[in-house]
């Protein structure tokens, strides 16, 4: 499937280009005190390294100004100055080099004051993004609207953004987020039908996972698979490495990013099951993340079904009695014992991106297969068929050929 997205126009923040077919970035925010340089700095390290292509920093005083101006010229990404209540912080920001700014329309309402970024923005080639935040939202429109529904939130960012193109700026881009996410889906989607410009994407205040990563997800995948979207983030309350962990995985997963981290698949695990899935796939993502391997691998809890299920995944391996088959794309190339399962997992995940499938299929032992096809009988006459599949393939035959009168 391929995902027909939005027509937006693009920008660019520092030299990632956002909108305008550009793949879908993720963006994080530190934590730290802007003012603490090598803290901030090792944190944007740290989220580039989890995947993020973008990282916003608060400016919220005259030392995070200062701070920033340190920061930019030494962080392997764009950093975005996130600017509340002050206009002044965001010219301090733009002076320091920062690649993008974040305005609040809900607490910088002076629209002398906007124009006036705007224009500085202009000036330094620098791109907007409207923040627009339900939990921050205008008072008139709260009162006119009696709560921050998808209709006031779309009126607020179509408000500054007038704001904007008054000055001829147009470098925007908008995030109308909701706690709440069916009314942050219906916002984005209203926000979509009004405006070109490109939309980040986020389901605000989601919280700690497992929850927030919950929220987050169906939030913003509902809208990237839909085509609306064109750079997120994750807000949740956790190390914001999660954040960007999360989304680019995401992103991946939805096939709007090429792999560069690991993508495993696992059985639920059932009675059937020869091993604790649950520990050896905790065991085995573990070691292959820590090699870094952009690779999809499988996990299953017995050779019965295993290959045949996961025959799409790279490289997986299925328990047997004391044993691992290790498959390719559904061949078993080799059987270990079950204790070395993991290190020869992660071997010949190794061996796989170096070589490629083909040659590594025509290395397999030829006794793999066969080793394979053997237990899995002796396992089901010895556990019985939980599938009832032979039972079942009678049953349906005989309806289909039964008398009709």
């Amino acid at each position: 499937m391929t995902i027909s997205r939005r027509d937006s126009r693009q920008l660019m923040v520092g030299n990632v280009p956002v909108g305008g077919g550009a793949p879908v970035s993720v963006q994080s925010m530190t934590t730290t005190k802007t003012a603490d340089v090598d803290g901030t700095l090792a944190q944007v390290y740290a989220l580039r390294g989890a995947g993020a292509d973008i990282v916003r920093i608060t400016c919220n005083d005259v030392e995070a100004a200062q701070g920033l101006a340190e920061i930019v010229p030494r962080s392997p990404v764009p950093i975005i100055a996130d600017i509340h209540f002050q206009y002044r912080l965001a010219l301090a920001a733009l002076e320091a080099g920062v690649a993008g700014l974040r305005l609040n329309p809900g607490n910088i309402r002076n629209e002398d004051h906007i124009k006036t970024v705007a224009r500085a923005a202009s000036d330094a080639g620098v791109s907007i993004r409207v923040g627009v935040n339900a939990g921050s939202l205008d008072k008139d429109l709260l009162e006119e609207f009696g709560a921050p529904v998808p209709e006031a939130l779309v009126r607020s960012a179509l408000a500054e953004i007038r704001y904007l193109e008054d000055v001829g700026f147009h470098d925007i881009k908008i995030s109308v987020k909701h706690s709440n996410v069916p009314l942050m889906v219906e916002s984005y989607r209203l926000l979509a039908e009004r405006i070109e410009y490109p939309l980040h994407l986020g389901v605000t205040e989601a919280g700690p996972p497992p929850g927030g990563l919950i929220k987050s997800v169906a939030g913003i995948a509902t809208l990237l698979l839909e085509g609306i979207g064109d750079t997120i983030r994750f807000s949740l309350t956790a190390d914001p490495v999660e954040e960007a962990k999360a989304g680019r995985q995401l992103l991946e997963y939805l096939g709007l990013r090429e792999r560069t981290g690991l993508d495993l698949i696992a059985c639920p695990s059932c009675g059937r099951a020869e091993v604790d899935v649950i520990q050896v796939a905790a065991d085995a993502t573990a070691a292959l993340e820590a090699a870094k391997l952009p690779i999809q691998v499988a996990i299953m809890g017995c050779i019965v079904n295993g290959p045949g299920e996961a025959r799409e995944a790279d490289i997986g391996i299925a328990a047997g009695r004391g044993k691992g088959h290790l498959f390719i794309k559904g061949q078993v190339v080799r059987v270990v014992p079950e204790e070395e399962m993991v290190d020869a997992l992660l071997d010949e995940a190794h061996k796989l991106l170096d070589e490629g499938v083909e040659a590594r299929l025509a290395a397999a032992d030829i006794s793999a297969a066969d080793l394979a096809y053997e237990e899995r009988i002796e396992l089901v006459e010895l556990q019985g068929d939980a599938n009832r599949s032979a039972e079942r393939r009678a049953a349906v035959a005989d309806i289909v050929s039964g008398d009709e009168g």
